[in-house]
């Protein structure tokens, strides 16, 4: 096999709108497309500044309902500033806050419509 990484995950949402607002604004990720795809659809992807892995808001897998995608993780250099960040922006964070680890620390979290998410910062 040739596959040298992962391109996107399809992350489940009720509203591409709110969902797309939520990965921009409260996640600070880069807008990639928002574009018309075929009748009625549309194609929403997200991804963290620089990124290789991009995201894609998706509304029309009958087999991905809204929320159920658990344990995306995303990797951070600055936990204890992005927790803060999301203490302000109103994002409720499971377990009470940030959880130590033996291979490092890390909180979660939920998206708008109930993905769960992992933000996690590995000791090295």
């Amino acid at each position: 096999m040739t596959v040298t990484h992962v391109k996107l995950v399809s992350v489940p949402v009720r509203d591409q709108d709110r969902a797309r607002d939520f990965y921009l604004d409260v996640l600070g990720f880069d807008l990639i497309f928002d574009n018309p795809m075929g009748p009625g659809g549309r194609w929403v992807q997200v991804a963290p500044k620089g990124a290789a892995t991009a995201l894609t808001l998706v509304t029309w897998f009958p087999s991905m309902p809204p929320g159920s995608l658990k344990g995306l993780v995303f990797e951070t250099d600055d936990l204890d500033g992005d927790v803060a960040q999301l203490r302000e922006r109103g994002v409720a964070l499971a377990d009470g806050g940030i959880q130590d680890a033996p291979w490092g620390r890390y909180v979660t979290f939920d998206d708008p419509d109930g993905n769960g998410i992992v933000l996690q910062s590995t000791r090295v």
